[in-house]
């Protein structure tokens, strides 16, 4: 499966962290909330303007900037609902 980045999924998608892309400083702060290779998260939603974007990882709710967001490499899971 192809690589894409976290802000290019839609609701409800479900996706697992290939890669962080971006300057280390984000990346480290990405990598300390939980945010590594492998691990599995669900986009919930997009604030009415589109950023920031909440996602399900590791049992707790995130949110993050789209900027933060187009850091994350993943792979797509599948769908399933809110």
């Amino acid at each position: 499966m192809r690589e894409i980045k976290l802000a290019d999924l839609k609701p409800g998608e479900e996706a697992t962290i290939c890669s962080l892309t971006g300057n280390s400083s984000g990346n480290d702060r990405l990598r300390e909330l939980g945010l590594i290779d492998g691990t599995p998260l669900r986009v919930i939603k997009f604030a009415p303007l589109g950023d920031p974007i909440e996602i399900k990882v590791r049992g707790f709710y995130l949110s993050l900037r789209k900027s933060m967001a187009r850091q994350i490499r993943v792979r797509l899971r599948g769908n399933i609902e809110n």
